[in-house]
């Protein structure tokens, strides 16, 4: 017996109230009836599962669906050998509006960001709010010829009008765009992959932000780490001796 069913009528009827207006609050379409049929219950998990991956303010992927989608990424490239990208973004002095306008502003800094990103991918694309000032973008099939492009054109997106403020105010905003592309043909991680963008994005810092540092091509070179992922299979050695037998 789950505890939904164990518990006493009045204590359903609470966390089914504290459900729908999590799911109304998200804006998500709540069932015509309350009543707990198969139907109606299904729709409100199925919402509150959504909800669960998403980050609250913005609406985008949160971190955990991002990491898993990285992951998911990365295991098919590792598999058909297609190109892949990882963009990861920072509000650049995200701290001095907070601090100089207040963190109402911060919060429609970020909401509109997040707008700008979702504008200009694709619906393939995955946008998260990574962190508290800080986006990622995931980019599947996307080959290094065009990779500058994209980049470029999120970094131009954002900074391309004001973000409006209450009371007619405005605030121009800009950002540090970081990027790396998955090893192709390697089993790889989310954090390795990270790592990697996340050094392009301190590289765009240093040189004077709003700008865009990427990895050149896609890496060759295969980490220790990596080559114990390979297929499951500690080491190069260890896959020769399989080969051996």
């Amino acid at each position: 017996m789950d505890s939904l069913t164990a518990s006493p009528p009045a204590l359903r009827r609470l966390k089914l109230d504290q459900a729908l207006a999590l799911l109304k609050q998200a804006g998500y379409p709540l069932p015509a009836t309350r009543e707990l049929g198969l139907e109606t219950l299904q729709a409100i998990i199925d919402g509150l599962c959504d909800l669960s991956l998403r980050d609250a303010l913005t609406g985008l992927a949160n971190r955990r669906h991002f990491r898993a989608a990285l992951e998911r990424e990365l295991d098919r490239v590792a598999r058909t050998g297609e190109s892949a990208l990882l963009l990861v973004l920072d509000i650049d002095h995200f701290k001095r509006v907070n601090d100089t306008l207040g963190h109402e502003a911060g919060d429609r800094v970020i909401t509109t960001v997040a707008q700008r990103l979702t504008d200009c991918v694709r619906p393939m694309d995955v946008v998260a709010r990574y962190g508290g000032e800080e986006f990622a973008i995931l980019l599947p099939n996307c080959q290094p010829t065009f990779g500058p492009l994209v980049a470029e054109r999120v970094r131009r997106s954002v900074e391309s009008e004001p973000v409006q403020l209450a009371h007619g105010q405005e605030v121009r905003v800009t950002v540090s765009v970081g990027g790396a592309y998955a090893p192709q043909w390697v089993r790889s991680s989310a954090s390795l992959w990270m790592e990697r963008a996340d050094l392009q994005l301190y590289c765009a810092k240093t040189e004077g932000r709003n700008r865009v540092c990427l990895e050149p091509t896609p890496v060759s070179s295969v980490s220790s780490e990596e080559k114990s992922m390979l297929f499951g299979v500690s080491s190069f050695a260890e896959l020769r001796e399989l080969g051996d037998e």
